[in-house]
């Protein structure tokens, strides 16, 4: 009787660990409720929230939050008629701004400026009621524009208006990345049930990382903005469906072999799991590599990405065996793998005939997909200049209006102050030098307290533009250490110059990282070099297809600064991945004996289709940052999706099968694997079923 009872305990072993994780996952959701829904409220995404503390513009910032009232809010009120403005125009105007004053304290009396052509009024208002209160800085604009019937521009209403945009992103952005998703999975699976379960574990996933992530900013106050989080969605939605795609591959494949669908989840568990595991290792170490980045929101989104990919693979590897398990054989109608069928006799298959074409003519593969690559590579030089503030939306609101309707009436001066914070000591000073630097039309002083003096400059050249830029350099130039020099075109140069400091630091970090990580994985040197060279080609080429269409296509007037190295750091992640699935299936072959030349070809084969419909998900998720309100994410969701697809359909198949054809077996050196005379045996056919 003692071995019948240990099958019967056994079994229900078997059957209590489904439902013992289901139940952990249950506590895990509901200890993560209450901290889900507030990230929202954590996130800031002011320009200066992005800078490095050790900024001038952020200096100013801090500085003018201790100045007698706190930070400032800036506004400027725009009245225009095309013919010119009437005498009873400019009363209403007069009567109106009086209003406003009235209703909310002001730190000086606005004055009317006339455009020279007599079509356009300005005052600029400045108001220290909100402090650093967002959502008081919100209430007032909102107040200024139901006053006045002038449009409302500005430094604050900039900030208002694009904090409602980053607020709009979270449900668009969540809903349309679960219906490009479920589409693709129906797609995939050809099954009216299958495809809901790896999208509501994406979406418990999705969940958990918002309540992790919250945690971590109230814990070590890592920077939350719009942005990360929009890309953390993307992440989890994207890596976490690309780790069920072979999960539920290798699974499917193994009921064919086992009888008991826990035995057959536990063998797909253990087939893919290492490159399951390697894979999602070399993304959160990529992630982590921007925490060497001096940018704020750089540091933020390095935690915030890792985050979401590490509760995918968590959610992927432990809640979605889970449900597949409880569900059973049932879950894959009407394709059913039922113990002992034979999968229908695939059809020549499109990676059969890419790797046939590879293994015959290596070198001209390499030479021609190499050129292919250094070509797109060339529309870099295309890429538009830096992304001012007013060009940062893909549609344009009333801040933005605004500026440029200054920018045209007043071509000959700013429209919004270069703050300039010197010590109280020396402010006279500091208030000469600035009157005397070149392209200053005014320097007025402004308050003090702490000991230390604001003055506000107004440029003779339009915001943003290369002459105010030469001003604030000189400003920066001829005060030198007594005096900070800050305001919105500021920070914008900051952030350029951050970014680029940013890309020779982080870079090199991230090669090296993943590189290492290959390197212990692969147990080799050649073929990770291999990898390596390949994303950054694929990185190259995705960008300069975004010099190509981005302005001429797009009509987007800038590239953000961060977006060379956001884009390389996930397109050199997320391309390694599919690179680990081909590689590790390769030395997989090698092991048991085939030749390396075979091995390629073979990994190819039987990993093509799985790779091809994760590379497929991944581009799309995003993809989906392109219809989205923000340049910013529109670029970077372009540029990696571009990248994804490269990387899935010419890199993988074509330039790292052909350059391991050609290698043969020194592409494991200086591993074991080039050196040991492989075993001939023939070859299996390891096709995952279903794909």
């Amino acid at each position: 009787m003692g071995a019948p009872n240990r099958t019967i305990e056994e079994r229900r072993g078997r059957r209590a660990v489904p439902w013992g994780l289901l139940a952990l996952w249950v506590i895990v959701i509901a200890l993560a409720a209450p901290f889900a829904g507030k990230l929202g409220d954590v996130e800031k995404n002011r320009p200066v929230d992005y800078l490095p503390s050790s900024a001038d513009s952020t200096q100013v910032a801090v500085i003018a939050e201790q100045l007698p009232g706190g930070e400032s809010t800036d506004l400027v009120l725009v009245y225009r008629r095309d013919g010119g403005l009437t005498a009873a125009d400019r009363a209403d105007a007069a009567r109106e701004v009086a209003e406003v004053a009235a209703a909310h304290p002001l730190t000086a009396a606005p004055r009317p400026v006339p455009s020279k052509d007599g079509t356009t009024l300005m005052y600029a208002l400045s108001s220290t009621e909100p402090g650093t209160d967002e959502e008081a800085r919100d209430a007032l604009v909102k107040d200024v524009r139901e006053t006045v019937t002038a449009e409302v521009g500005g430094p604050g209403a900039l900030a208002t208006d694009a904090g409602e945009v980053y607020g709009s992103l979270d449900g668009p952005l969540l809903y349309t990345t679960v219906a490009v998703v479920a589409i693709l999975l129906v797609l995939i699976y050809r099954s009216p049930f299958l495809w809901l379960v790896p999208l509501i574990v994406a979406g418990v996933a999705n969940f958990l990382s918002r309540a992790v992530t919250y945690a971590l900013h109230q814990g070590f106050d890592i920077s939350v903005s719009g942005q990360s989080t929009g890309v953390m969605t993307i992440l989890v939605f994207g890596a976490g469906t690309d780790y069920a795609l072979l999960l539920v591959a290798r699974y499917r494949e193994e009921l064919r072999r086992t009888p008991r669908p826990y035995d057959a989840m536990v063998t797909a568990v253990r087939g893919c799991g290492p490159a399951v595991l390697a894979s999602a290792g070399t993304v959160t170490v990529g992630m982590f590599c921007l925490l060497a980045a001096d940018m704020n929101s750089m540091r933020g989104m390095g935690p915030t990405a890792a985050v979401g990919v590490l509760c995918a693979l968590a959610a992927m590897m432990t809640l979605l065996p889970a449900l597949l398990v409880v569900l059973g054989r049932r879950v894959f109608w009407p394709l059913v793998p039922a113990y002992g069928s034979e999968p229908k006799a695939p059809r020549r298959s499109l990676f059969v005939a890419m790797g046939g074409s590879a293994g015959r003519r290596p070198v001209a593969v390499l030479v021609a997909g190499a050129a292919a690559l250094a070509a797109l590579a060339l529309g870099t030089f295309n890429l538009p200049g830096a992304l001012k503030q007013q060009d940062s939306f893909t549609t344009t609101p009333e801040s933005i209006s605004a500026m440029e309707t200054l920018a045209a009436a007043y071509p000959e001066r700013g429209s919004q102050p270069i703050t300039v914070i010197a010590r109280t000591p020396v402010a006279d000073k500091a208030l000469r030098t600035a009157r005397a630097a070149d392209g200053v039309l005014t320097a007025e002083r402004g308050r003090s307290g702490g000991g230390w003096t604001e003055i506000s400059v107004i440029a003779g050249s339009a915001p943003q533009t290369a002459g105010e830029t030469a001003t604030i350099k000189d400003l920066r130039a001829d005060l030198g250490a007594v005096a900070f020099v800050g305001g919105p075109s500021a920070e914008q140069l900051d952030l350029d110059e951050t970014s680029a400091r940013d890309r020779n630091v982080v870079v090199p970090l991230v090669l090296g990282a993943v590189l290492i990580v290959l390197m212990l994985l692969l147990r080799s040197l050649v073929a990770p070099l291999i990898l390596v060279a390949a994303v950054v080609a694929v990185w190259g080429a995705a960008l300069g297809i975004g010099g190509l269409v981005f302005e001429p296509l797009l009509g987007f007037e800038g590239t953000d600064p961060g977006l060379p190295l956001l884009s390389f750091v996930f397109l050199v992640a997320l391309g390694v991945d599919y690179g680990i699935f081909l590689m590790h299936r390769m030395r997989e072959e090698c092991l048991d004996g085939t030749e390396p030349r075979i091995a390629a070809l073979t990994a190819l084969r039987t990993t093509g289709g799985v790779i091809a419909s994760a590379g497929l998900v991944l581009a799309a998720t995003f993809a989906v940052l392109v219809n989205m309100p923000m340049v910013q994410l529109a670029e970077l969701g372009l540029v990696i999706a571009i990248g994804v697809l490269l990387d899935t359909f010419l890199v993988r198949t074509y330039l790292v099968t052909g350059a391991s054809v050609l290698l043969n077996r020194k592409v494991w050196w200086p591993g074991p694997l080039a050196r040991r005379p492989a075993a001939a045996r023939p070859e299996p056919d390891r096709t995952p079923a279903g794909v």
